[in-house]
């Protein structure tokens, strides 16, 4: 992998997400995120079987992120009914998951498991906040025994919430995979802001664009082209050299429905990127 800042994309075994493997490997991009397989594909199998092929096209696997049947992302009541780990009726079974993920990353040797917890409760005295803030420690100890970080992403919640969270889960192992257009579409701060104040924890980003919502936090904002948003790219890079990350810069575009629209927004993002980043380098 590159020294600093190697670009990734999204990829995916089985579950449609992301690009496929030989589109991140014509973009030439180093580096890639991979939603998790789904229940049938998290064999020892097929991770030596992938693991082979990403060694192959000279690819990096930095974070396998998990997903959870039955999530979906229509509206932003629906996110809090549906994703995560906070949904009660599902708490437990995802959580059982979540860990069988966690192995299947093992098998692909990859020291990160990502996820969206959930809209965390906003205050701490909310009887749910404690029974989250426990099986957040209860995933991490799994993970630590794999030699794993656990990488919260973004987005869901204020970055005063985030931080207060993952300091009263206190466990050495939990990060952040910070997301900027996610604090856009979901309306929870401006994103150069809320990088600063959770810095710290964070150990993985997305490059993503969003515009605002006519009524942030109650409806959607709008995905768009990266460059074309209102997250500021310079800027975004200037904090994350100020805060001393200098891992992947993992693109994201959630159009998989649109395979080849993707490809192309993509590929215009790798080449953005890499303009901004040489000439923040030659600065």
């Amino acid at each position: 992998m590159q020294s600093r800042w190697p670009l990734g994309v999204f990829s995916s075994i089985d579950a449609g997400f992301g690009v496929q493997l030989e589109v991140a490997h014509e973009l030439g991009v180093p580096t890639i995120q991979l939603h998790a397989p789904q229940h049938g594909s998290r064999t020892r199998e097929r991770a030596a079987d992938f693991l082979q092929r990403v060694t192959d096209l000279g690819i990096t696997i930095t974070c396998v992120f998990a997903g959870f049947e039955g999530e979906s992302y229509a509206d932003i009541p629906t996110v809090n009914r549906t994703v995560g780990l906070v949904p009660t009726a599902t708490r437990a079974s995802r959580a059982k998951e979540f860990k069988e993920i966690a192995d299947f990353a093992a098998m692909l040797q990859v020291a990160a498991v990502g996820l969206h917890l959930g809209f965390v409760p906003h205050e701490p005295d909310d009887p749910q906040y404690a029974e989250l803030v426990q099986l957040t420690r209860e995933i991490c100890k799994h993970c630590l025994g794999n030699s794993q970080a656990v990488h919260l992403e973004t987005g869901q919640e204020p970055a005063d919430v985030l931080l207060r969270f993952i300091e009263e889960v206190a466990s050495e192992n939990l990060f952040i995979n910070f997301d900027p257009a996610n604090m856009i579409l979901y309306g929870c701060g401006e994103p150069i802001e809320a990088l600063e104040k959770v810095g710290k924890y964070v150990h993985s980003v997305h490059c993503k664009d969003a515009t605002w919502s006519d009524e942030p936090g109650i409806t959607w904002g709008q995905e768009v082209a990266l460059g074309e948003g209102a997250v500021n790219f310079p800027r975004y890079l200037q904090s994350l050299d100020a805060l001393g990350y200098d891992g992947p810069l993992t693109i994201e575009r959630e159009i998989s429905q649109e395979p080849e629209r993707q490809k192309a927004e993509i590929g215009q993002a790798v080449q953005l990127l890499e303009k901004l980043k040489a000439e923040f380098n030659s600065s």
